[in-house]
């Protein structure tokens, strides 16, 4: 139940520069990441609550960890205690006056924002950002494991439990085996899964044509970024040219991109990370644009944690053009560790969204300090 929201001054700020085991490689068209993920945690104390946000970078992608953790720790720190944290359009307009930049550093801040309003309130953040369109979210797994028997098995556990939509990592391996890994995973499954493609930018503008020839042959829902962020041209000219829709992502981080990207019809669709774009505000502008311009929506990832994804979530389930499902797997089948007291539910191959207030998530100091290494912590 709703209820008048109190003063809400920020009183302090922490962070936590962590690091956390993973269960499997993973090989991406322009980095690959093994072992271990880093990502920054924030917590924010306000009229006696506590809000977390979450930022993960991605070295290859958008930046690195521990820029974000300084960005949070000395820039930024001074610019948020003892701002009201139920301002948060006004917050977020002063943070990028302080420092241009950093979209997951400023993503945390809004998210623990968000949380700490939610809970005050007693609304879900989903509510704060309009209320929620759907209560389960498609759950898309990323076939990226260089052991490709691995991801099938891994497949044939998780379709008998529902989960239809898959998404493969192309363009690392070349050619012949990418059409040999598509070709096993329809003759194992047919058109019982939903079956998409990613070259994450992996292909040169002379090639594409005819590879995507060849791979279009296997049905995929939508191909994504196919190419280099900066050939919008040919991204155009491959939308054109194919009936097979072509999904943007990294030529597509914010709503001036996506302004060009709709100007020269270089997409039907787009990828949305709240870690590039700058958060859920931010997020719930470009889906404004995407879905003025006819594009649908895919909740993509970089490789966050628990607490990031319920943010996540809950902006995916006020968003009704993000049609095309999300990626939030990571702490259910990736990491080995988090920081959640419990992981958001999946069912049948769905994201449950919680109702409960704020990011609707349960998290402690000592959960931080139980489930990963932490490499840097700041409190003030």
């Amino acid at each position: 139940m709703s209820r008048a929201v109190p003063a809400l001054t920020i009183e302090r700020l922490s962070v936590w520069l962590v690091e956390s085991p993973i269960a499997m490689t993973r090989l991406q068209g322009v980095g690959h990441v093994k072992d271990t993920v880093k990502r920054v945690l924030v917590r924010l104390d306000a009229g006696g609550l506590t809000g977390w946000g979450e930022a993960a970078p991605w070295e290859v992608f958008t930046g690195t960890a521990e820029a974000a953790f300084a960005a949070l720790d000395r820039y930024l720190r001074p610019a948020v205690i003892g701002q009201p944290a139920n301002h948060v359009r006004a917050l977020l307009r002063r943070l990028d006056k302080v420092m241009v930049g950093h979209a997951e550093a400023k993503f945390a801040i809004e998210t623990a924002c968000l949380d700490l309003l939610g809970q005050a309130s007693g609304l879900s953040i989903a509510e704060l950002l309009g209320g929620r369109v759907r209560d389960e979210i498609p759950l898309s797994f990323s076939i990226a494991d260089p052991d490709f028997a691995a991801d099938l098995e891994r497949m044939h556990a998780m379709v008998p439990a529902g989960n239809r939509l898959f998404k493969v990592k192309t363009g690392v391996l070349g050619h012949v085996e990418d059409l040999r890994r598509l070709g096993a995973i329809r003759a194992a499954f047919g058109d019982t899964v939903d079956l998409r493609i990613d070259y994450n930018q992996a292909l040169t503008p002379f090639e594409a044509m005819r590879i995507l020839r060849d791979v279009d042959a296997f049905r995929p829902t939508f191909i994504e970024q196919p190419v280099p962020r900066p050939h919008l041209d040919t991204m155009a000219a491959l939308a054109a040219a194919f009936d097979t829709p072509l999904l943007a992502d990294e030529s597509c981080f914010d709503a001036t991109d996506l302004m060009r990207v709709v100007a020269m019809r270089a997409a039907d669709a787009i990828s949305v990370k709240l870690m590039k774009c700058g958060g859920m505000l931010a997020g719930q502008a470009l889906m404004g644009i995407a879905d003025t311009a006819g594009l649908a929506g895919y909740a993509g990832t970089l490789y966050e944690g628990g607490i990031a994804l319920a943010a996540g979530t809950q902006f995916v389930a006020a968003m009704p053009g993000i049609s095309l499902g999300c990626e939030f797997y990571m702490p259910h089948h990736v990491l080995l560790e988090d920081v959640l007291e419990a992981r958001i539910p999946h069912r049948a191959g769905m994201v449950v969204v919680p109702q409960t207030p704020g990011l609707g998530i349960r998290v402690s100091d000592a959960s931080v300090r139980n489930n990963t290494r932490v490499l840097a912590e700041a409190a003030g």
